[in-house]
């Protein structure tokens, strides 16, 4: 539909504004509650392992909500289904602020989390929908500088209200803005969605969601058992491979699938969904990990200097995004990806590895401009891509990027946990393995008369925290190269047979 011929411009700029701030209100809570975790173990008497449920409850209900929305969209249209999501989203948020106990808290960040899911997919098709074939790329880059800058906007934000109010802010935050957007989202919004029933495939849906739970629960929680030291872990991994199987049983048999694989023999279609898959979840969701860490744990700056750094590379993502998208629209996706691509591995290759304790601050976040410029060129011209070419199934597109996003950032994230604490121990080992035993002891023994038996400790201390500035540099080169394997798709672009984008 053109929207141009249909609303006037102060209508059509307003239902832009709704469902962009209603995608940029969801993803922004997400990161928001990143930076208030650690202070919830008082309120909510409970240790640092109890609270990180708070987020891993939200990413296994926003997953799950990912796998049941399009069958929402098909029987109810997308503007119903994101004013609900946008209600239950703020109703959660409500209850999240007033809970005094873990269960509580878990329970109403499952809502937010299946809430979420019903807003960013119905956000999207609604704003690929108001734009012509066109101008796509521009409606994505609008949708992507808003989505994209809430991460950078989020420990800022977090650790203001944090500090200036109390954790409950953060969450009470959203009930007026989500009030206000379900009225006029309800009032304004078209419902303009097509509705084409079709029967959901419980078995295959029951199967990929003891899949994606069992999975999502193994990576959050991994690091913490001790990986497959842990009998936990183990029946994780067995119930994560059992779901698994069955999904693909249930699904090879089924005359209704849980997805449309016809979509998969368009290689822009599937190297879109691959790029989404490694790139964006195996290599950019560790740069979103590890920065806010970076700053906070390794350069020992405050919650709100920590934002600011994330902010320093977040603005170029907004700026970056519509730029890409008008590009896109000109030219083509292709081009705009494989600059996007050769910025992040310079990145990621050159800049990221220079970063250390000693860096300054100014010089740290001039090194990250370039990502946030990479990754402003890359989210609206992907999307382009892989939604023009998924045969008019906007929200099967959606579901399944979304979908893969969420795996994959699964498995960033643990990759980089992982990771920091190995490159840690194995600088450790080999920084003592290089030690003269003879100096240091006899170092420590004068430090010893004038400071005490406290010096060893602070020794200790001191040799811990290098052996975590020098493995950074190795964290940081593992995600660039996730990075490389993703970008290695966007290069397979070039080489695939030209035909014309598909408008859908």
């Amino acid at each position: 539909m053109q929207a141009k011929k249909t609303f006037s411009t102060i209508h059509f700029t307003l239902l832009i504004i709704l469902v962009v701030l209603g995608a940029f209100m969801a993803v922004l809570d997400t990161t928001v509650v990143d930076i208030i975790v650690p202070r919830l173990k008082g309120p909510l008497s409970t240790d640092i392992y109890g609270v990180q449920w708070v987020i891993t409850a939200y990413m296994i209900a926003a997953a799950v909500g990912l796998l049941v929305v399009e069958w929402l969209i098909k029987h109810y249209g997308n503007k119903i289904i994101y004013v609900i999501g946008v209600a239950a989203f703020t109703l959660a948020s409500f209850g999240c602020g007033m809970s005094h106990t873990l269960p509580e808290i878990i329970i109403f960040r499952t809502i937010q989390g299946f809430a979420e899911a019903l807003v960013m997919v119905t956000a999207q098709a609604m704003l690929f929908s108001f734009f012509p074939p066109e101008k796509r790329g521009i409606a994505m880059g609008i949708f992507a500088l808003g989505v994209a800058f809430a991460p950078a906007i989020g420990p800022t934000l977090g650790g203001y209200l944090t500090e200036w109010f109390s954790w409950r802010a953060v969450f009470f935050v959203n009930v007026p803005i989500g009030i206000v957007l379900v009225v006029f989202s309800a009032l304004l919004l078209p419902d303009n969605s097509k509705r084409s029933p079709y029967p959901l495939n419980f078995v295959s849906l029951t199967f990929l969601t003891v899949f994606t739970v069992s999975l999502l629960i193994l990576l959050s929680k991994g690091q913490q058992y001790g990986w497959f030291n842990s009998p936990f872990i183990v029946y994780l991994a067995f119930a994560s491979w059992f779901g698994l199987l069955g999904f693909i049983i249930s699904e090879y048999f089924s005359k209704n699938s849980l997805f449309d694989y016809s979509l998969f023999k368009n290689p822009y279609y599937s190297i879109g969904i691959m790029v989404y898959f490694i790139l964006l979840g195996f290599s950019m969701y560790q740069y979103f990990y590890l920065i806010p860490m970076y700053y906070e744990h390794l350069k020992g700056l405050s919650s709100i200097q920590t934002g600011l750094g994330v902010l320093g590379f977040g603005i170029w993502i907004g700026v970056f995004s519509i730029i890409a998208g008008a590009l896109s629209d000109k030219f083509s996706p292709i081009p705009v990806l494989i600059a996007a691509a050769v910025i992040y591995l310079y990145s990621g290759y050159v800049l990221f590895p220079s970063l250390n304790y000693y860096t300054p601050f100014y010089e740290a976040v001039l090194k990250t401009m370039p990502f946030g410029i990479a990754m402003g060129l890359f989210f609206a011209p992907i999307t382009v891509l892989v939604m023009n070419n998924s045969n008019g199934k906007i929200e099967q597109g959606i579901m399944t990027m979304d979908y893969v996003r969420f795996i994959g950032g699964s498995f960033g994230t643990a990759i980089a946990t992982n990771n920091l604490v190995f490159y840690k121990d194995k600088e450790f080992d080999a920084m003592v393995s290089l030690q003269n035993h003879e100096v240091v002891s006899s170092f420590l023994a004068k430090m010893e008369q004038i400071y005490g038996i406290v010096t060893k400790v602070i020794f200790r201390m001191f040799e811990d925290f290098m052996s975590f500035n020098y493995g950074f540099k190795y964290v940081w080169l593992d995600a660039a190269f996730w990075g490389a394997v993703g970008s290695f798709f966007i290069f397979m672009l070039l080489f695939v047979k030209r035909r014309k984008y598909e408008k859908s």
